[in-house]
């Protein structure tokens, strides 16, 4: 169960999606972490303040609120009603102005509902039960969506309102969107065959190249260049590899004299 003033994941105490855990997990370098934006919609401006699992005002768990010029509050989701998913390559889009492949999101009108694919991924930040609306959308507690996109020059930023949907009977929403490092998929670490092979032989050749000089310097008494392990056989493999070298990559036979000459 959360604590007081902590996002906590729709769902009976101990029965939270896993998937949500992890998410929620991976947000908290940004906890408590607070935004603001003007905004204006029908004629009247207004402000939204956000903060990531963290009352954004003093009404109780109001983890986003809009508040108009007469600053009165109003919230739009609350962080003990907390829905957390994730997906990648999706990115919010209403620009149509170059080619995009898009998918449909379920449960957003048509006006809003078509995403393009691009490079990125994106985790879906949504606080439920918030204020009822008076007329609209069947007078069902309001909802904020946050739209959590890939930004891996930033921990978090660039928090913008999108849309309000609420032309519908029931799951009406506000949209707004904000880019973070979090959201981006880990690093892929793996190591390339040249490199293994190379952390695997390094070790070898050092074993090899100290316990030979000690034995041939301990053991067999050898100084100087003798200490060397099979110092005769590397020096043969020097001349063959010269002499390989020599053969493919000189211009005339050895023994053609110069003109001249």
């Amino acid at each position: 169960m959360a604590k007081d003033n902590e996002c906590d994941l729709l769902g009976q105490e101990g029965s939270e999606s896993t998937k949500e855990k992890k998410l929620l997990e991976r947000l908290t370098p940004i906890f408590g972490r607070s935004f603001e934006i003007e905004g204006e919609s029908e004629g009247e401006k207004y402000t939204y303040k956000f903060r990531v699992c963290r009352n954004a005002s003093n009404k109780t768990n109001s983890g986003l609120v809009q508040i108009n010029n007469k600053q009165q509050t109003m919230v739009l989701g609350r962080i003990n009603e907390t829905h957390l998913a994730s997906g990648s390559k999706i990115h919010l889009s209403f620009n149509n102005s170059y080619p995009f492949i898009a998918l449909p999101i379920p449960h957003m009108p048509h006006r809003v509902s078509w995403f393009s694919v691009l490079a990125g991924s994106w985790i879906l930040l949504t606080y439920k039960g918030g204020d009822p609306y008076n007329s609209h959308c069947g007078k069902e507690p309001r909802k904020a969506i946050v739209m959590i996109t890939c930004n891996k020059k930033t921990l978090a930023s660039g928090f913008t309102m999108v849309s309000e949907e609420r032309e519908k009977m029931e799951e009406c929403f506000y949209l707004f969107e904000l880019e973070s490092s979090l959201a981006c998929p880990p690093e892929d670490s793996h190591l390339s065959i040249g490199s293994i092979l190379l952390i695997t032989l390094a070790p070898l050749v050092a074993v090899y190249l100290i316990g030979g000089f000690l034995y041939q310097r301990l053991l067999v008494g050898a100084k100087g260049m003798e200490q060397f392990p099979h110092l005769a056989f590397w020096q043969d493999l020097g001349n063959l590899v010269a002499d390989g070298c020599d053969f493919v990559c000189r211009s005339k036979p050895r023994n053609v004299p110069e003109n001249g000459h």
